[in-house]
């Protein structure tokens, strides 16, 4: 099954650009060896094309740039703050706002305002720093996704659906009362970009809600998914991005969101929710943790750029464009054989790593081994999303071990042309026909939390 969008011209022009350095193989390897085989570890200097993350390393429009010098940067009750509030409501439609300085402040005060010691928490597939939060407050990661989420090879168009019998199997198992909440995030980032589906959405929200349980949606790449139920869902084609965005949000009872993937910010995001105990809860939480309620870590010309970028993504071919420069490249390294998660995602080409080493055991790491050779081949910086990320059990201290292993060439928004993924899908398919010498790798040094960031490995 194929969701191809056709090629696009980019819907910008190029008023600035910043020079990259071109470097040579030895000097790559010299730089992964120094970085301790890690991409995260490597210097963005020494990097020719960066798709580690769309996290931040967006290019900002003229509107937003304009908005930068309107910062009001009072220490409380900022107008660029009721600029963003009003954004919000508009585009998400819920009642209160917390301004966090990015995604994870924000999955700290829905953390801390939810959850009970030994509560469960599911959710449609774990993410890494939702679920440390998650676990820092006593709370057990339960994963409720539909089973077709974790086969790379399935070509199930809302492979991020939550398995509506998972998730009622474990309400009775625990009580509802022993829920804290239900997490959904739209798209699936750990599955490979993978949207939900509105039916799902308003399926689950009527199982939460039957049962008090609340539900929080993890609104990080909300448009790219309401995109996605344009083009994938009947009945919602002639419906704007903004609609979908606004209808997915009123089946849940509010929301975390990092402002610096799809509203192009730099840094900055939020939480939302409708329920006035618990905005005041996180109020209370926010001016302790991340700022006053009404800048949250962020400086009020971040607060404006964030609120006019957001109105922006609600724009139906800026995001028609966004995911057909992530189909543009899963299309080229499909097409070579490049073994891919199916179908592609919005913010990214996710490599199935265990298809393309199989020679490479999950316990020699084999994405981390992928990346960093992508990288040495290249020059190319992507990122690995198996194994390591997965981390261990809080309990048992052993490795989880997901079936999806898989390296993400993550697309920055508006940053790079239709010629850089030309180079990175010839480089990759150039890798490919060499992966008989893929070789795997030794962890070094293991932080005790979230180690992707941090962890440092020598090649077998």
């Amino acid at each position: 099954m194929s969701f191809t969008i056709p090629p696009m011209a980019e819907p910008y022009k190029i008023k600035m650009v910043e020079p990259v350095k071109i470097t040579t193989r030895e000097f790559r390897e010299n730089a992964a060896k120094e970085a301790g085989y890690n991409t995260f570890l490597l210097r963005s200097e020494d990097v020719y094309i960066d798709l580690l993350t769309d996290s931040g390393t967006n290019a900002m429009s003229e509107y937003q740039w304009a908005g930068i010098m309107l910062g009001d940067e009072a220490y409380a009750g900022s107008k660029n703050y009721y600029f963003l509030e009003s954004a919000m409501k508009e585009c998400f439609g819920y009642k209160h706002l917390v301004p966090a300085h990015q995604g994870r402040g924000a999955e700290h005060l829905v953390s801390k305002a939810l959850i009970k010691q030994g509560q469960w928490v599911p959710g449609n597939m774990y993410f890494t720093t939702t679920r440390q939060h998650q676990e820092l407050q006593g709370g057990h990661f339960v994963d409720v996704i539909v089973d077709a989420a974790h086969d790379p090879n399935n070509e199930d168009p809302f492979k991020g659906n939550v398995d509506l019998v998972k998730f009622e199997k474990l309400i009775k198992e625990k009580g509802a009362e022993n829920i804290a909440y239900i997490t959904i995030g739209v798209t699936v980032n750990l599955a490979g970009g993978q949207p939900v589906s509105m039916q799902n959405l308003r399926e689950v929200g009527e199982l939460a809600h039957k049962n008090n349980i609340k539900v929080i949606l993890d609104a990080t790449r909300a448009m790219e998914n309401a995109y996605y139920i344009k083009t994938r869902e009947k009945g919602y084609e002639n419906k704007s991005v903004k609609e979908i965005l606004r209808e997915m949000c009123s089946y849940t009872d509010g929301a975390t969101c990092s402002g610096k993937k799809d509203f192009h910010t730099n840094i900055g995001g939020f939480a939302a929710c409708n329920d006035d105990d618990f905005a005041q809860n996180m109020r209370s939480n926010v001016v302790v943790y991340e700022g006053l309620q009404t800048y949250g870590g962020m400086a009020g010309r971040d607060m404006e750029a964030m609120a006019r970028g957001m109105l922006e993504a609600c724009e139906d071919h800026v995001m028609k464009h966004r995911i057909a420069q992530s189909e543009y490249l899963w299309n080229k390294l499909d097409k070579a054989g490049v073994p891919l998660v199916r179908p592609c995602g919005g913010h990214g080409v996710f490599v199935d790593a265990k298809a393309f080493y199989p020679q490479v055991p999950q316990e020699q790491y084999t994405a981390q081994a992928l990346a960093i050779d992508i990288y040495i081949h290249s020059g190319v910086r992507s990122m690995e999303r198996g194994i390591v990320s997965a981390g261990r059990d809080q309990e048992t201290g052993k490795e989880h071990k997901p079936k999806l292993e898989t390296v993400r060439l993550t697309i920055p928004r508006r940053v790079y042309t239709q010629s850089h993924f030309d180079v990175v899908a010839d480089s990759i398919i150039d890798l490919y026909q060499q992966r008989d010498k893929g070789r795997g790798l030794k962890m070094v040094y293991e932080p005790k939390a979230l180690r992707f960031f941090q962890a440092r490995f020598e090649k077998l």
